[in-house]
């Protein structure tokens, strides 16, 4: 029983009103596999260049992260610099794509008896390749962004329409659908063909919508917020994550995971880049879970 991500790695420079980091770890497949490496064995698909750290391996590799599908090629690593002005959007500022242009994401054997899948956000024609090579796992899901959206569509449509899970957050799930309001816009989506969407409202929660049925959840409180980069990736892979084991998206399913992906999403959103994250308590995160379970009695 494991989780299959694919998604960007990289090194991210970063500016928000609480300081700055430059060349941290970053990438969607990375903070996804980190969060969800707490809940159950991860297999990350992914490239990086000649220059990436060799601490960063070290840090995936104490997750206990499979890192049979990790492609180190010859360049330089993808990198992103953003600043947030507010802690609500980021600028960015430069993106390098490099080594992460020429990228055809490759399944390697190990990821054959799999269950979860999670398509990080990356170009959709990626995410589609991946689908063409995907044995049938029980649950598999896509995340976006707005340049996608707007960029490539039809593309975005066509993966949508063939997982079960999407992640959007409240302007991206109404910039795709054109609905004015998230409930309309989920629902869009939920007759393309996923059985459940995903929205998540930054400091104002998250809402998981199914056909004929909602669930709120509170964002996890945090005193200082210092760095939102990765907040989503880090959501989606816990959520993921908990969904092994279980064949159903039954409403408790979904509570517990939405649960735990929120508190994974506050611990990554406390500190810069991936420290927030790295090398908690199973304990810990279970204690913060009942804390939220508290909040929404």
């Amino acid at each position: 029983m494991s989780l299959v991500i694919v998604g960007s790695i990289g090194l991210d420079t970063i500016s928000t009103p609480s300081g700055s980091v430059v060349d941290a770890i970053g990438g969607s497949a990375v903070y996804a596999s980190i969060s969800a490496s707490y809940f159950t064995q991860v297999n990350l698909i992914g490239v990086v260049g000649k220059d990436y750290p060799a601490s960063a391996i070290d840090v995936l590799s104490r997750h206990r992260i499979n890192l049979d599908g990790l492609e180190i090629a010859e360049g330089k690593t993808f990198r992103w610099s953003g600043a947030y002005h507010d802690l609500n959007k980021a600028e960015t500022l430069r993106t390098e794509l490099n080594v992460f242009a020429d990228f055809v994401p490759k399944l390697p054997a190990s990821c054959s008896s799999c269950h979860t899948l999670l398509l990080a956000n990356i170009h959709p024609s990626l995410q589609l390749q991946v689908l063409e090579e995907t044995p049938d796992y029980n649950h598999v899901a896509c995340d976006t962004m707005n340049f996608w959206i707007s960029g490539c569509p039809d593309e975005l449509a066509l993966v949508i329409s063939k997982v079960h899970i999407v992640f959007m957050n409240e302007d991206e799930v109404k910039s795709f659908t054109g609905k004015p309001d998230i409930f309309s816009a989920a629902n869009s989506i939920l007759e393309m063909g996923p059985k459940l969407v995903l929205v998540k409202r930054g400091e104002y929660g998250s809402v998981a919508v199914q056909m004929n049925s909602l669930f709120f959840a509170p964002a996890y409180p945090i005193i200082q917020v210092k760095d939102p980069t990765g907040a989503g990736d880090t959501f989606a892979g816990a959520f993921m994550a908990c969904l092994e084991g279980h064949v159903e998206l039954s409403p408790d399913v979904i509570k517990n995971a939405l649960r735990y992906a929120t508190v994974m999403a506050g611990q990554n959103v406390s500190e810069f880049s991936i420290k927030g994250i790295l090398d908690l308590e199973r304990n810990t995160i279970d204690e913060y879970k009942e804390e939220l379970c508290r909040m929404t009695v």
